[in-house]
């Protein structure tokens, strides 16, 4: 199929509050296309679908982007420039890179197969998908300067580099999903985190590079380690990941993939995984495509595994973020419990 697949469709017994108020995806899924589709049949499946319901007082647009071609960087690049032609203008702000060669040229042969069980987690769950629980979290700006104040409240050395915003509610997360999963001391437990390799590679590339040129960064440690130390440990733990992932680190990475090409799965995101994708920094609720702002933004149901957790700018303002976390049921129903990670 060519070009982009364009939906109309009706649901006039849902309200615009209805869904803003929502704290799961399960009201989401009919108003996005393509839940439970892969990437790889983007060979023969449109590589956008846009989907417009006319709800009872608004309008609802979901989007069905293929991840195999652009990031969540040219995610909202592509909307924002759209939304700004839909305003009507003439031009938009940050016309796009498109030179993706300039980043790498390699070709390699992919076998596009379906894996046996592309739904398996990490986590030992390969008969079936387990039952996961998604929930949408509101951090204030109060509460995030609060995470951050207290993990930068004991740096592990005068001359440490302070905490970003991001690190100090990463471990927040890690430490409070890895406690709610009630793993052993010994169990390992990941944090992943896919991060934006523009001014990383060698040439750095522009703002404005239209494509997916993201990595998976990577760290481990004990369960055990990681709750019984203040939560500076896990921010240091991460904050060196980050840092160490340069242009000789993704170089290597790609070098090591093009030897021995593969779909990346679920489970490749680690055990007892905290995987952290989008960022508060892209300004979703700039979007304006002439009908005011929107009242609220979601991710689908795809791209979803026990830890997968996304994050947003804060419908609040300000630093405020929202996070959305998929789990366990269980092991949600727990974290949800915690008044600790809550900030009550």
């Amino acid at each position: 199929m060519e070009g982009v697949e364009v939906l109309e469709a009706i649901a006039d017994g849902l309200t615009v509050d209805q869904l803003a108020a929502d704290e799961s995806t399960s009201s989401f899924k009919d108003l996005i296309p393509y839940n439970g589709v892969l990437n790889l049949t983007g060979l023969h499946r449109p590589l956008l679908s846009v989907q417009l319901t006319k709800l009872k007082d608004g309008l609802a647009m979901g989007c069905a982007f293929n991840h195999a071609i652009l990031d969540g960087t040219s995610t909202w690049h592509f909307m924002s420039s759209w939304a700004q032609i839909c305003r009507g203008s003439n031009s938009i702000a940050a016309p796009p890179f498109l030179e993706r060669t300039k980043a790498r040229a390699t070709r390699v042969k992919l076998e596009l197969s379906f894996p046996p069980n592309p739904v398996a987690s990490s986590n030992g769950h390969t008969d079936q998908a387990p039952q996961l629980r998604e929930k949408f979290f509101r951090f204030s700006e109060a509460a995030i300067d609060k995470i951050k104040s207290k993990v930068n409240s004991n740096q592990p050395s005068a001359a440490s580099k302070p905490f970003s915003t991001f690190q100090s509610l990463a471990v927040h997360i890690w430490q409070h999903v890895t406690q709610a999963r009630c793993l052993k001391p010994e169990d390992y437990t990941v944090f992943t985190v896919f991060a934006d390799c523009r001014k990383r590679v060698d040439p750095p590339m522009p703002d404005g590079y239209f494509g997916n040129l993201i990595q998976a960064i990577f760290t481990v440690t004990a369960a055990g380690l990681l709750l019984a130390n203040p939560s500076d440990f896990g921010a240091s733990v991460i904050q060196k990941a980050i840092e160490a992932h340069n242009a000789k680190a993704i170089e290597e990475r790609n070098k090591e993939w093009e030897a021995a090409p593969k779909i990346f799965e679920f489970k490749d995101a680690g055990v007892n995984c905290v995987a952290v994708g989008s960022s508060p920094r892209f300004k979703v609720y700039d979007v304006d495509f002439g009908w005011g702002k929107p009242e609220g933004v979601r991710s689908g149901s795809n791209n979803r595994f026990d830890g997968m957790v996304y994050l947003y700018q804060g419908k609040s303002g300000g630093r405020s973020i929202d996070v959305e976390i998929t789990l366990e049921a269980g092991t949600m129903k727990l974290l949800e419990k915690d008044k600790e990670f809550l900030m009550q």
